[in-house]
């Protein structure tokens, strides 16, 4: 029975229609033979939305917390057993549990690899993207982990995405814009040169213009970082272009802070390499 279960929901079952399923089909789909069913049927049921209700608030955060590590035990050709769960805690009502799963969904992909992930992590990943401060915070702190496990046709689609990350619940909030530029450094490894002077190229130099100063330090080195990159690739008329609008944008800008940013942009350059001293000068 449980073979055929397994071929019945790999095959050409919709998951997203378990609804439609009879309580003994139901039953079956949670089926598995790596830990006793007893104790993966007690572990879904603490995910009861009644349950967290009446017996501990804060029993799904716990469940949340731990479901990456029931995932890689069952292993993934048994995710089928978990999907519902993971929907239920990733549309929870309660911030903490959401935000709990933003920390971990990349792990969560390592172990589903790049199939399930495309067809189920990635709609909870978008509608993270969409959550509040605290959730988001969550898959931008591993947003390079996540997308790199992407194919490139969907990894690219996030590039129209990430200026979003420039706006957030509360302005004061730079640490946030801190840990972009970070990531932003990381994610130069994962797109094409032309996507790099088009979509990350306004965000560093926006960046590079913010009114905190840690932000703006990481910044420079992300900047340094777009140069080297951009030189390396086959197409030298990126980088030609990128260095005429740090002139033009920060050495000749009205505002001292815009001239200081440039001098700090053109020492990270120098310290790290970035350039030919021929091609610098």
């Amino acid at each position: 029975n449980m073979d055929s279960t397994l071929h019945y929901i790999h095959n050409d079952s919709d998951l997203s229609t378990n609804s439609s399923f009879s309580p003994e089909e139901e039953r079956k789909s949670k089926v598995q033979d790596v830990v006793p069913q007893a104790l993966l049927d007690q572990y879904l049921s603490m995910t009861d939305p009644s349950r967290a209700q009446t017996v501990d608030t804060e029993i799904a955060k716990h469940c949340a917390y731990s479901l990456p590590g029931v995932a890689l035990t069952l292993g993934r050709q048994n995710w089928h057993c978990l999907k519902d769960t993971y929907e239920t805690l990733a549309s929870d009502m309660q911030w903490k549990v959401r935000r709990t799963l933003a920390f971990s969904i990349h792990e969560l992909a390592v172990i589903l690899g790049d199939q399930l992930t495309a067809g189920d992590l990635v709609p909870v990943f978008n509608g993270f993207l969409k959550d509040l401060d605290e959730v988001r915070i969550g898959v931008l702190k591993h947003l390079h982990d996540f997308l790199k496990l992407l194919h490139l046709d969907k990894r690219r689609e996030y590039l129209y995405q990430l200026q979003e990350f420039l706006v957030t619940d509360n302005s004061r909030n730079w640490r946030f814009r801190a840990e972009l530029a970070e990531q932003l450094i990381l994610l130069l490894d994962l797109y094409s040169a032309r996507d790099i002077y088009d979509y990350l190229r306004p965000i560093a130099f926006s960046l590079c213009a913010d009114k905190v100063s840690s932000v703006r330090w990481i910044s420079y080195k992300l900047v340094s970082e777009m140069v080297k990159k951009l030189y390396m690739a086959s197409t030298s008329t990126f980088v030609i272009d990128l260095m005429n609008e740090l002139v033009e944008k920060f050495c000749r800008c009205n505002k001292w802070s815009g001239r200081q940013t440039f001098v700090f942009i053109c020492q990270t350059i120098s310290e790290d390499d970035c350039l030919p001293m021929d091609q610098f000068a």
